[in-house]
C-alpha cells in the first residue's frame, strides 16, 4: 500500500457506495480473489466522468466488468463503453454480469489480445481506461495515443506497484525486473511525451492521468 491504511481506512468509511448490483458484483469479486478497481479509484472514476462526459470509452482489461458497470452507471446516456479482455475464464462472467446489470446495450466486449485488437479499433475515444497487464502498458502505448482523441484523457491504475517502482532494478526480485523495467518506462513516457499533459495521482496503487494536447 502506497498510502497510510488508516487514511485509506477513514476515506472508504465515508463512500456513499454504489448500485445494489454494483455492490454484488464487487462482493462476488473479492470473495473469489479477482482484482478489481480500490473503492477510491471507483470514485475517482465517478468524478472524471461527470467532469469529462464522454461519448465514447474504451477500458483495456475487462476482468468480470465491475469497473466497466460502474463506468457505465456514471456516464452519459448517449456514452457507450468498449471493454477488451484476453483472459477465458473471465469472460462469460464478465457477460454474465453486464447481463445482471442489464447494460448490454451500453458495454460491448471485445474478447482477444488487446495488442491485436487495439490495432484493429478505428474512430477515436474521449475516455481511456488502462486496467490490464502492467507489463503490456508500454506496448499498447501506440496505439492507445492513435485512439486517443484531442482533448482526450488517459487513465492509467496500478502505475506505481505497491511502491516498488521507486526501487532499484537491482533489488527488485528477479521475476518482477521485466515489469518494473517496463512500467518505470511508460511513466516516464507519459510524463515526457509531447502530446500528453501528465500527473501521477498516489491514490490506490497509483495512478497516471493524462490528456491528450488539442
Amino acid at each position: 500500500m502506497i498510502v497510510n491504511e488508516r487514511i485509506v481506512a477513514y476515506i472508504n468509511s465515508l463512500d456513499c457506495g454504489n448500485s445494489d448490483i454494483v455492490n454484488t458484483i464487487e462482493k462476488e469479486a473479492i470473495e473469489t480473489g479477482v482484482p478489481i478497481i480500490r473503492k477510491e479509484m471507483g470514485n475517482l472514476l465517478k468524478v472524471l466522468l461527470s467532469l469529462k462526459q464522454p461519448l465514447r470509452i474504451l477500458e483495456v482489461g475487462t476482468a468480470v466488468g465491475y469497473s466497466s458497470i460502474l463506468m457505465s452507471e456514471n456516464m452519459p446516456e448517449n456514452c457507450h463503453i468498449t471493454t477488451i479482455e484476453n483472459y477465458e475464464k473471465r469472460i462469460p462472467i464478465a457477460k454474465e454480469n453486464f447481463k445482471r446489470a442489464k447494460k448490454e446495450d451500453k458495454i460491448t466486449l471485445i474478447e482477444g489480445d488487446a495488442t491485436l485488437v487495439l490495432k484493429e479499433l478505428e474512430g477515436s475515444y474521449d475516455f481511456i481506461f488502462m486496467d490490464a497487464a502492467k507489463g503490456q502498458y508500454i506496448n499498447f502505448l501506440d496505439d492507445i495515443l492513435r485512439l486517443l482523441s484531442p482533448g482526450g484523457l488517459l487513465i492509467s491504475d496500478n502505475i506505481l506497484q505497491e511502491g516498488e517502482i521507486v526501487e532499484s532494478h537491482f533489488t527488485v526480485a528477479r521475476r518482477d525486473k521485466t515489469i518494473h523495467t517496463r512500467m518505470r518506462e511508460y511513466v516516464y513516457t507519459l510524463t515526457h511525451h509531447k502530446d500528453l499533459i501528465t500527473s501521477i495521482v498516489p491514490i490506490g496503487d497509483g495512478i497516471t492521468l493524462s490528456v491528450k494536447r488539442s
